[in-house]
């Protein structure tokens, strides 16, 4: 029987399951756990538990079995949380996920790689579970002794019970079973030689119709009812040729509530009404629901019960088991729910479709273009109507790219609490804009830059509580990640409210490595941008988490990389903020269609402020290079001088007004074309690192037009040129 696709689906719910784990275990040092949490933080822990050993993975069994047992002392208020403890149970999620992971990587023989943690982990547990000293397999036993039997279940036709004095084997033969040779029927007839068979229900819910079933494959499933003195192990290896054919489940004498719910969890999707959940369980006979049912419908309108209530009033079931099938239910129905409104697509089918789209765009500017040159109006209408469709196109199959950053964002509470725990520092994380959308190619790519300057912020932003208090500030530092969308771009923000960046230490070192010239007059800017320099770092201790100088500007590489910009604002006593802007897509975008000399350039559509005329004394090109828009300074770059366009510029000249990361500059071309869709080609290698230049695009006539870098250009202009051109030129700007 091939389990590789339940394995996988195993795999994904486990890691999902691990997440809600660490997101409750975070929340319970704030006090902000409810009882409904405690609850699902135990249902977690259980569920791995009780699918993990339908695969066999022992050791995920073993060691979370024992996890479970705390969890349940917290659930039962006969355990508090505290600071320990936490760290504790989150030290034991890491290592489940480990476990977990080594099954992914293909470990199903020996999942457990660090056999001295888990020993060191479980050692902790029985610590905090008052039974010190004592094995994981002696304490799984107590727990078993100590845990509650079920009382009135199935009724034999021998007269006993079932989960009383007799063996529960819950048999699921797989498909293929009877052209393999085995014939299910022989197995229960040799479990007879074994003691007596009380009870036998033939579970038939994977019986289809007569038309279309194959008399070779096996329908069915059993629950057995078995009165014997055999050991469990000898009960097993009856099953011992269909182990990798079938699942087996066998509960022993006197079964615990818990080891029915762990049943009724392992269930499948395909049952979702309580009753057959139950019976599937082995805990109601059909009968016995029938019965139920049958109350339940000759009851009065006003004195109708739910049937598990009915269930429980006829002595059949245990309140616990009718509950935790109850749970199965809702999961399912909420599960079912989501997989309605979605569907799993691969991710080269998309970015084929969008590669499609691309070209779609392409050739509808092509038929717009021929349509205008034939002068034909009702050509042109037709070819407007079809671009305007092509754009509806466009923008849904980008939308299907776009995935919350909240995805990203998930992981920073369990780092900035190790952490601080490391550093021994009280930090608050705050997180806002977790819906913001952006790219998924950029999603995958952006966490890494976010992981170091949020480890950055812990390190060097915050203070230690004893310096905080010194400085008239709370104990407990906070840092904010915030994202939300501007001008077509996404802006993520990293604060802290720690000391700020000091910028006599850092223009110090600065010097001192050659990276300027000791005399450099540089703006506030300009020196908290000399971190990003490779190689600097001001940190006076080497530890785990900096003062190698490396880091920062590898983040300004990836940032880069994604034709985005990282900004630094820093107040001294303060804090600081990283500011992140990326294009929400690198894919589609609208675009702004300019001429320079017998070339074509395209500006993002979404960066565009205004266009307004070059004044006549500002097209010289020995002019200052600032323009006084409405009283403001505007820097502005001339794209014939930056890209060396022969020819000779127009008496005429427009100034394309950018905006970026909330500054503004000027860029001064020859024509305006207007708007046009852009289809984003990436550059070759012989070009991907001229500077300006974020791309490449087809236009309609068939010629390439080259897509400029706002960013970068903003940057320059208002970074870079400021520092040539001094205060007193940007004054003379103004004057004029």
């Amino acid at each position: 029987m091939d389990l590789s696709q339940a394995l996988a689906t195993f795999l994904d719910e486990s890691r999902d399951l691990l997440a809600q784990m660490e997101d409750i275990l975070l929340r319970a040092e704030s006090d902000s756990v409810l009882d409904d949490d405690m609850h699902a933080l135990f249902r977690c822990a259980h569920t791995i538990k009780g699918s993990a050993g339908l695969f066999g993975l022992d050791a995920v069994v073993r060691f979370t079995h024992v996890v479970e047992n705390v969890l349940d002392k917290l659930r039962n208020l006969e355990l508090e949380f505290s600071g320990p403890l936490v760290s504790l149970l989150l030290e034991c999620q890491d290592h489940i996920a480990g476990l977990i992971g080594a099954v992914a990587a293909g470990d199903t023989a020996n999942e457990t790689a660090d056999q001295a943690r888990d020993e060191q982990l479980l050692a902790r547990l029985l610590d905090v579970l008052g039974t010190a000293g004592a094995s994981a397999e002696s304490a799984a036993s107590t727990a078993l002794e100590t845990a509650p039997t079920v009382e009135a279940t199935l009724e034999s036709s021998g007269g006993g019970r079932l989960g009383n004095d007799h063996w529960h084997l819950s048999l699921r033969f797989g498909l293929g079973v009877l052209k393999n040779g085995m014939d299910p029927l022989t197995f229960i007839h040799y479990l007879a030689s074994f003691g007596e068979i009380v009870h036998l229900e033939t579970i038939t819910d994977q019986l289809p119709d007569l038309l279309s079933g194959d008399p070779e494959l096996c329908y069915l499933g059993f629950e057995v009812a078995l009165r014997s003195d055999a050991s469990k192990e000898d009960l097993e290896a009856v099953f011992e040729f269909v182990h990798d054919d079938a699942r087996i489940a066998i509960l022993p004498p006197h079964s615990r509530i818990e080891e029915f719910i762990e049943l009724i969890d392992a269930l499948g999707e395909e049952k979702n009404r309580l009753g057959d959940l139950l019976v599937a369980c082995g805990t109601v006979t059909r009968k016995e629901l029938d019965a139920a049912l049958a109350r339940q419908a000759t009851a009065d309108a006003g004195k109708k019960q739910r049937l598990g209530e009915i269930l429980i009033d006829n002595g059949v079931v245990q309140a616990a088991v009718v509950e935790a099938a109850l749970v199965k239910q809702k999961r399912n129905e909420d599960k079912r729910s989501v997989e309605a409104k979605s569907v799993k697509v691969p991710a080269d089918r998309l970015d084929a479709l969008i590669d499609q789209v691309g070209e779609l765009v392409i050739a509808g500017a092509a038929t717009q273009l021929q349509a205008r040159k034939a002068r034909n109006r009702e050509l042109q209408e037709t070819a407007s109507n079809l671009l305007r469709l092509v754009e509806d196109i466009r923008d849904t199959a980008l939308r299907l790219r776009m995935t919350p950053i909240g995805e990203v964002f998930g992981r920073f509470p369990r780092v900035v609490r190790d952490v601080a725990l490391e550093l021994g520092k009280d930090i608050e994380l705050k997180i806002s804009g977790a819906d913001a959308e952006l790219d998924k190619s950029m999603i995958e790519k952006i966490g890494d830059p976010l992981m170091h300057l949020m480890r950055n912020a812990i390190d060097h932003g915050i203070e230690s509580p004893a310096a905080r208090i010194a400085a008239g500030k709370p104990g407990r530092g906070t840092v904010t990640l915030n994202a939300f969308h501007e001008s077509g771009s996404i802006v993520i923000e990293i604060s802290d409210d720690g000391g700020g960046l000091d910028s006599v230490r850092i223009l110090s070192k600065a010097i001192d490595s050659g990276l300027i010239a000791a005399d450099a007059d540089l703006s506030p800017d300009e020196i908290y941008r000399l971190i990003l320099e490779p190689g600097f770092s001001t940190a006076q201790q080497v530890t785990n988490l900096s003062g190698r100088g490396v880091g920062m500007d590898v983040v300004k590489r990836s940032v880069e990389a994604l034709r985005g910009s990282l900004d630094i604002d820093s107040v001294a006593g303060s804090g600081t903020t990283m500011r992140i802007c990326l294009p929400l897509t690198l894919a589609i975008i609208d675009g702004f269609q300019v001429g320079v000399g017998s070339s074509t350039f395209i500006l993002p559509l979404d960066s565009v402020v205004e266009c307004i005329e070059l004044p006549a004394e500002a097209g010289d090109s020995n002019h200052s290079g600032y323009l006084n828009l409405r009283g403001e300074v505007l820097p502005f770059l001339r794209l014939r001088e930056l890209f060396a366009v022969p020819g000779e510029a127009p008496a005429r000249q427009n100034v394309m007004v950018v905006r970026f990361a909330g500054r503004k500059a000027g860029i001064a071309v020859d024509r305006l074309y207007g708007e046009c869709q852009t289809v984003i080609k990436p550059l070759g290698r012989l070009f991907e690192g001229v500077s300006g230049i974020s791309g490449s695009t087809i236009l309609g006539s068939g010629e390439v037009a080259l897509i400029i870098d706002v960013a970068q250009l903003v940057h320059r202009s208002a970074v870079g040129d400021a520092r040539l051109l001094g205060t007193a030129t940007r004054q003379h700007a103004l004057q004029n």
